[in-house]
C-alpha cells in the first residue's frame, strides 16, 4: 500500500487530507511538527511527504533538509499558505519534488501525488 505522511501544524488540514487520501487507498499518517514528522519517517519510511513550510519549532525547510539527507528517495511536496519566492526556491534547491499553495486544489494535489508515487515504481 502507498504510504503518505501529511505534516501540517493545522490539525484540521491533516485530518481532511488524511480522509481524502485514505479514500484513494493510501495508508496515511499525520504529524503536526517537523520533529514528529522525523519520528514517523524513521519508523514508517513513507514514499511521499506533504510538508508544510511554516510551522513552529522545526519548520518545513529544516525537516526537508533532514529528510533528503537521510532518505533521499522519499518524495516531498512542500505546502505553503504564503508563496514566498525565497522559501520555495530554497526548498526546490534542497530537493523538494514540488510545491503547492493553500488553499489547496484537491484535483491538482491528487494528480501530483499520484505522479510522484508512480515515479517510485
Amino acid at each position: 500500500m502507498k504510504k503518505l505522511l501529511i505534516v501540517d501544524d493545522e490539525k484540521e488540514i491533516c485530518e481532511f487530507l488524511k480522509a481524502f487520501f485514505e479514500e484513494r487507498n493510501f495508508e496515511v499518517y499525520t504529524a503536526n511538527s517537523g520533529v514528529s514528522a522525523i519520528k514517523y519517517i524513521q519508523e514508517l519510511t513513507p514514499q511521499l511527504v506533504l510538508l508544510d513550510i511554516h510551522m513552529p519549532g522545526m519548520d518545513g525547510i529544516n525537516a526537508l533538509k533532514w529528510i533528503k539527507e537521510k532518505y533521499p528517495k522519499v518524495k516531498v511536496i512542500m505546502v505553503t499558505a504564503l508563496e514566498t519566492r525565497e522559501k520555495i526556491e530554497e526548498a526546490m534547491r534542497l530537493g523538494a519534488d514540488n510545491y503547492i499553495t493553500k488553499p489547496l486544489s484537491l484535483e491538482y494535489l491528487e494528480k501530483d501525488v499520484q505522479e510522484k508515487i508512480a515515479q517510485l515504481t
